[in-house]
């Protein structure tokens, strides 16, 4: 039989051509889903397939990318870093606090961050193969000591990062982003590290089987702490550019980034039995998740149906996984290495030359439709709370939709979970789409104004709702003011107390506006009452469940304290609940917010007092200043929320 001829079956034949499309699919399964998903964002919303929208993909997948890139070097070499996320912060923090508060060079400030990064990865490195320590109990260790050190040196507060390093984050000829040219250097150097040097084949090596690669010569040990470092210094690079975009460094920044990161790593083909992954996939996954929360997004879709989407994403492509290495795949390996041999890799090139040109055809031709039928003629607004996971914000935006549906307005509401990033990510894609306005409620004033300035660039109106937003300009600022508040909540706790007793403080958030300035105005009418000593400052996150654990701690050295200020009702209920019967008897609480929960316990007598924001009336407001400056109408640059202190004597008017 002659070279060329084959049996019926063999690739080649008739099947070929199904065969052929089903292990490219596998093969690539990760670039399939991303044409299918820009396909798919581009059919269903007609913002999605802009070049500022796309730029603003690039954007938000950078800080993953980056961080995931090296999570690569370890899920080769089957381990696990979960630290990443709290370095980066860290390294973050440690560069501006070098250069603002200390007084460095920048350039030493840099080196400084960077040397951070790397020494934590060392340290991980050091634990897992000194150590013994199993690398998720390693760098799980090391996620908590890097958010600790990090709040340690900021005190909790944002910290203003240096202008010439704040350009990172900025772009290049006004439209080129330079967070997007940091990502592709990255993967490039990523590629490089893995294809070809001697450390990228020893993690190939210890991944596939970290014993034979021992035997074979490979020093296992001194080649881990190496790969852990190299995570430790990408880490360090995302937290710069991750800064760079908030023009702060946040002690906060960065949580939950480090599962984005492995499961950018997942999703691209790599293995968590370690031996298999590349760059280009890790790319592809970062893109992914940022594709889905921008498209998302602009559909508006619920923050909570946000994350059960990408978990199912993530769920999809573990399973792809699993059915590609049943059929046979080889993911990670050189061009040209597949089941068919070396010298179809000519076909194979040219085959995906041609499903390329389909695919920009498939998108060139939804643009071009998306353009000639997005016309719509209802106003839309934009929404961006801080939290859903707290009923002041659910209240607010409760408020906020009851106005929208009274005005004929789409609403897109959008949670930022805590986390100023994804809210600047949020407000990006706002300005991407066709608001009329924007309303956002900050997680940090400072970190959220280039974002705003971006809207503002865009002529798009901010409407700042309880908090405001500082270097940029705002139509107006619907709020309570919180530092009076803190100062009637010191007041009413001193008169309960009779101007004399032992205080505890239960925080916010660190680094959150609301919580500083709750403090603030707290501490600054105790001033007022000299017989009145706070004994314990401790942060519980605006959380119930925190609230009781911290106050049940802290009664084990304050048995005998007098009263509570809470800087949220959450964290009084909490505190409530680890009082037992002494709350609302030898113990008086206060309270901060007037959600129902808290005017219930208030009537109950449990809780003495709670500051009443009045969440839904702020939501409303400020929706209805939000359609007014889309209309061109003049409103005034402050509105103010009435805010009062709620007893038992009073609630009835509040519930």
């Amino acid at each position: 039989m002659a070279p060329t001829d084959l049996r019926p079956g063999e690739p080649g034949t008739s099947r070929a051509g199904g065969l052929d499309l089903r292990r490219l699919l596998l093969e690539n399964g990760a670039l399939s889903a991303l044409v299918v998903l820009v396909v798919a964002m581009s059919l269903l919303s007609g913002d999605f397939l802009t070049t500022q929208n796309l730029l603003n993909v690039g954007v938000q997948a950078a800080v993953t990318a980056i961080l995931a890139f090296g999570v690569t070097f370890v899920i080769v070499a089957a381990g696990i870093d979960l630290s990443v996320g709290s370095v980066a912060a860290l390294s973050a923090t440690v560069l501006a606090w070098s250069a603002t508060k200390e007084g460095l060079p920048v350039w030493l400030a840099v080196l400084l961050a960077v040397a951070t990064g790397l020494a934590c990865g060392v340290v991980n490195g050091l634990l897992v193969s000194y150590g013994k320590l199993p690398p998720f109990i390693a760098t799980l260790a090391m996620l908590s000591i890097g958010r600790g050190l990090s709040l340690v040196i900021s005190q909790g507060s944002p910290i203003p990062f240096p202008d010439s390093i704040s350009r990172v984050g900025d772009t290049l000829g006004g439209w080129l982003p330079v967070p997007v040219l940091v990502m592709v250097a990255m993967g490039l150097v990523t590629a490089v590290v893995l294809a070809r040097t001697y450390l990228g084949r020893a993690m190939y090596a210890i991944g596939g089987n970290e014993e034979a690669a021992r035997l074979s010569g490979l020093r296992v040990r001194r080649q881990k702490i190496a790969i852990y470092a190299l995570s430790g210094l990408f880490a360090a690079v995302a937290g710069v550019v991750l800064a760079s975009r908030l023009a702060s460094a946040q002690p906060q920044a960065a949580q939950g980034y480090e599962l984005d990161a492995i499961a950018a790593v997942v999703i691209g083909g790599a293995s968590l039995a370690g031996g298999v992954g590349k760059a280009s996939g890790t790319l592809i996954g970062a893109l992914i998740l940022a594709v889905l929360r921008n498209g998302l997004n602009l559909l508006s879709v619920s923050a909570f149906w946000q994350q059960v989407v990408i978990g199912v994403v993530i769920a999809l492509a573990v399973l792809l996984d699993s059915v590609r290495r049943k059929a046979g795949a080889a993911p990670g390996a050189p061009a040209g290495s597949t089941s068919s041999g070396t010298g179809r890799k000519g076909p194979q090139a040219l085959r995906y030359t041609l499903a390329a040109v389909v695919a920009a055809a498939v998108i060139a031709a939804v643009s071009l439709w998306n353009n000639g039928s997005s016309g719509t003629s209802t106003p839309k607004v934009g929404l961006s709370l801080s939290t859903l996971n707290n009923p002041f914000f659910v209240q607010m935006k409760e408020g906020a939709q009851a106005e929208a549906r009274k005005a004929g307005v789409d609403l897109t509401v959008t949670d930022a979970q805590n986390d100023a990033s994804q809210q600047a990510n949020q407000l990006q894609n706002f300005t991407s789409g066709t608001m009329g306005a924007v309303v956002v409620n900050p997680v940090d004033s400072d970190a959220i104004g280039p974002a705003a300035r971006a809207a503002n660039k865009a002529d798009i109106p901010v409407v700042a709702a309880d908090r405001g937003v500082n270097k940029a300009d705002v139509a107006t600022l619907v709020a309570s003011d919180n530092v009076a508040g803190g100062r009637q909540a010191a007041k009413a706790l001193a008169d309960k107390l009779g101007g004399k007793g032992t205080v505890v403080v239960l925080q916010g958030t660190a680094g959150t506006s609301a919580s500083r300035e709750r403090g603030r105005g707290f501490a600054e009418g105790v001033k007022a009452f000299p017989g009145i000593k706070v004994v314990a400052k401790q942060p519980a996150d605006f959380d119930r469940a925190k609230g009781l654990d911290v106050m049940t701690n802290l009664l084990q050295g304050h048995p005998d304290v007098d009263g509570v200020f809470a800087e949220n009702d959450e964290m009084a209920l909490g505190a409530v609940k680890a009082l037992g019967g002494k709350a609302g008897k030898s113990v008086s609480v206060v309270g901060f917010d007037g959600t129902p929960d808290g005017l219930e316990a208030v009537a109950d007598g449990t809780l003495y007092a709670s500051v009443a924001q009045q969440p839904k009336e702020l939501g409303r407001i400020a929706v209805r200043n939000a359609v007014a400056v889309a209309a061109g109408e003049k409103v005034p640059s402050t509105v103010k929320v009435p805010v009062k202190v709620v007893t038992a004597e009073n609630v009835k008017d509040f519930r």
